[in-house]
């Protein structure tokens, strides 16, 4: 699994999502087909979460059933092996209307539980 704590993963989802809307904010979709900067600090970002949603335990995906997290991981994948045929439109698309439910739901979601949470050991009595 991952070095990082799950409350650390979910906050580089929601890092990830914000700077999705900030690189964007403002651009029409032609514009941001046409930013070769932009597609590529977005491709990134989507990577990101993709990466973070899969590196999260299966309890807290289940804990969390209204976000789509094979689809995330699959969208990551996608972006990463064939990064020359992702279809801007696409990427909008889920910029658009995916994306802020996304935020939302993490941003609700209660601190995550730390991936292996193991009780105190206890001493042997000598």
């Amino acid at each position: 699994m991952s070095e990082r704590n799950n409350d650390l993963l979910v906050a580089d989802i929601v890092e990830s999502c914000r700077k999705i809307f900030r690189y964007t904010d403002g651009l029409s979709f032609e514009q941001f087909q046409s930013d070769d900067k932009t597609l590529d600090a977005v491709m990134r970002n989507f990577e990101i979460i993709g990466e973070a949603a899969s590196r999260l335990p299966d309890s807290f995906r289940a804990a969390h059933p209204e976000i789509e997290w094979q689809r995330l991981r699959g969208f990551r994948n996608r972006i990463v092996h064939a990064y020359f045929g992702v279809d801007c439109s696409i990427l909008w698309q889920i910029k658009e209307t995916y994306l802020p439910q996304l935020l939302a739901a993490l941003e609700e979601a209660p601190p995550a539980p730390s991936i292996a949470e193991t009780p105190p050991r206890t001493p042997k009595n000598p």
